[in-house]
């Protein structure tokens, strides 16, 4: 069997070690809360590597929230023909990140786990089913 790419492990919210097991118990626009698995299902990797693991994740979360408000806000710029009030832009930011906060809550810490872990690295002999 092919070696799942990381791209795919990445946006499909899989392990970092064996690329098969979900990251989440849920879907990511479910009522229910956004709970992860402790222990990846597949190979039994323990995601939260040390205790407060998960708070680094903000700091990814932050950058994908400005890089959201500056591309919301050049879009709205351009949409809006040069729009002189400021509330238009703020509207726009904010409807745009409370929007995509389940995203932006499960792909910072996707995104931690599969390029910011040093700890954990793939292994392909757990890529199987």
């Amino acid at each position: 069997m092919a070696a799942t790419p990381k791209l795919k492990a990445m946006l499909d919210a899989k392990c970092p070690r064996c690329r098969r097991g979900d990251i989440f118990q849920n879907s990511m626009y479910g009522l229910k809360s956004q709970k992860m698995y402790e222990f990846c299902p597949h190979c039994g990797l323990k995601y939260e590597v040390e205790p407060g693991y998960f708070y680094a994740a903000m700091y990814v979360g932050y950058a994908i929230n400005v890089a959201l408000g500056v591309t919301v806000g050049m879009a709205t710029y351009f949409i809006t023909k040069e729009e002189k009030s400021p509330w238009i832009y703020i509207a726009a930011v904010l409807t745009a990140s409370f929007l995509t906060a389940p995203i932006n809550f499960r792909y910072s810490r996707v995104i931690l786990l599969h390029l910011l872990s040093p700890k954990i690295s793939y292994r392909p002999d757990y890529d199987h089913d």
